[in-house]
């Protein structure tokens, strides 16, 4: 995705130059920077700053980048979007490790667990924020060792500290009577390790306190002085079931530092590969939503769907996952015409099938009571919260970087963003089937006007510079910030996922309902754990 300086941008530009003037005078500097809008701001303008950018301007919070250069310290960079405008990046500089915290402004719980992610990474403090210590750190890392700082060598044995014999999970709810019931982190099955506290004083769960990075894995860190290929290999692995969508992402940013051009033909083809990865995505929450009620039979004709996507997946792009099929500058595969065939063909009759699903599973009374009314996330707070994705488009909250900052060959695609208002586990599993069929049918479209000619431009140049791309994920909108220096080498990566932002807000549907209804919630979520311990 790069954005391109049109005249509304520079309309923007004004407005923008206009109120940072007369608010903040020389304090903020605002420049223009392939097509977003970069303003520097002193440490104790930030929160105005951010403040004036998140409520009046209504830009929602996107990611924030932390960067360590030596001997000149720490550069913050808030990243916020909008639907029509350009990318606003605020950059702060603060002297030393004191940064002030965002986490009270309406949009506070957007930068909440970010400012934790950077306070145990980083070591940097957030002051005024109410809860930071052990969140992606747990508690056998040693104090003060911060893995994401420039001093911290990744590849020494980090000695870990004794398990504290006592330790116990943090709690809210002190009234007589009550108690927190745990769920996790050990999962059957193939889930990745994930902690719930959910507490009550009866049979409704008042507060759901969630615990992730069981498995942190420092992708971030051993990306830094690694090439363009490597961490490509890094970007696609870290969530087996959004590979292609992150390696989509990471291709994007260096593209456009780059400023490599993609030919038609792979533009389309990676509009193909994203929607059939949509698909299997969706087929498997499906199948995850229906397991969680018990319909043994619904749930294995999801399954079987999602197989047979799979088993295709396999066969037109060499993996069940896509690995290996993207490629800065364009795509390492083609698609031959019986292949595109075969795709199309697969797709339209996996499209009738869901549909019948669907419609199955809207006439039985048993099922819709377990999800209608249940799990609700209002409007108000999937936007406070930033969630992302069908969760956040199911409560009306309609963002779709497909639709907003369009990339690949999306700008041709047709269709509308799926979105519901009630903003329960229905209005969920009504988008998932919904982009399910929408995903079929952009995929048979593109391949009836797939364009000829080559899939690769050829070895892209690389060059020293920043981008910031961001790609429609199967569960919603991934940012992926890169730094390349001299010769292609990474010297910073950072990759916000969906489930970062979603699981987050997770705690919103799950309380003030039964624990009967727990594990049906979860489900129809749809979030990876894996991706968020990155």
């Amino acid at each position: 995705m790069t954005l391109r300086e049109t005249d509304s941008d520079m309309s923007t530009a004004i407005d923008i130059l206009d109120v940072t003037r007369r608010r903040w005078g020389d304090g903020v500097s605002v420049a223009l920077s392939n097509g977003s809008y970069r303003i520097e701001t002193r440490t104790e303008d930030l929160r105005s700053v951010c403040q004036w950018i998140a409520e009046e301007k209504r830009y929602a919070f996107a990611t924030l980048v932390v960067e360590e250069a030596p001997g000149l310290g720490f550069a913050l960079t808030y990243v916020f979007y909008d639907a029509t405008e350009p990318w606003i990046a605020v950059v702060v500089r603060p002297e030393g490790n004191i940064v002030p915290s965002l986490s009270d402004l309406e949009l506070g719980p957007s930068f909440d667990w970010h400012e934790r992610e950077a306070e145990d990474l980083f070591g940097l403090t957030f002051e005024g924020h109410p809860r930071l210590g052990e969140f992606v750190l747990h508690e056998d890392w040693p104090e003060g060792v911060n893995p994401m700082r420039r001093s911290f060598d990744a590849s020494r044995r980090v000695a870990q500290r004794a398990p504290d014999a006592v330790w116990q999970p943090p709690t809210i709810v002190s009234a007589p009577g009550s108690f927190a019931m745990p769920i996790g982190p050990v999962f059957a099955d193939f889930a990745e390790s994930a902690h719930f506290v959910l507490e009550t004083v009866g049979e409704d769960v008042i507060r759901t306190i969630p615990r992730f990075f069981y498995k942190y894995r420092g992708i971030e860190k051993i990306a830094e002085g690694q090439p363009v290929e490597r961490v490509l290999l890094i970007a696609e692995r870290f969530s087996g079931t959004a590979a292609f969508a992150h390696g989509l992402g990471f291709c994007e940013a260096v593209e456009t530092i780059c400023n490599a051009d993609v030919p038609t033909r792979a533009k389309a083809l990676r509009t193909i590969f994203s929607e059939l990865e949509r698909l299997r995505h969706h087929a498997a929450t499906i199948t995850g939503i229906c397991t969680s009620t018990a319909l043994a039979v619904a749930a294995a004709q999801a399954a079987l769907i999602e197989e047979e996507l799979l088993r295709l997946s396999c066969e037109i792009a060499r993996h069940r996952y896509l690995f290996g099929a993207v490629l800065p500058g364009g795509l390492a595969i083609d698609l031959d015409d019986a292949q595109c065939a075969r795709l199309s063909r697969s797709c339209g009759e996996i499209a009738v099938r869901l549909a019948t699903l669907h419609r199955q599973l809207r006439y039985s009374s048993s099922f819709l009571d377990r999800l209608e009314e249940v799990g609700i996330v209002t409007s108000e707070a999937a936007r406070c919260y930033g969630l992302v994705g069908p969760v956040a488009r199911a409560a009306d909250v309609s963002r779709d970087m497909r639709k907003l900052r369009p990339y690949a060959a999306y700008d041709a695609a047709e269709f509308v963003v799926a979105a519901e208002r009630e903003g329960d586990g229905y209005a969920r599993l009504r988008v998932f089937f919904r982009e399910a069929e929408q995903a079929a049918s952009i995929i048979r479209h593109m391949l009836d006007a797939l364009p000829p000619g080559p899939v690769r431009s050829g070895p892209v140049e690389w060059r020293p510079g920043v981008a910031l791309a961001a790609v429609e994920a199967p569960s919603g909108a991934a940012f992926h910030w890169v730094r390349l220096g001299s010769g292609g080498m990474v010297e910073r990566y950072r990759v916000t996922p969906p489930a970062f932002a979603n699981w987050h807000g997770f705690h919103l549907a799950a309380e003030n309902f039964a624990f009967q209804d727990f594990p049906i919630i979860l489900a129809s979520f749809g979030l990876s754990n894996a991706e968020c311990d990155r």
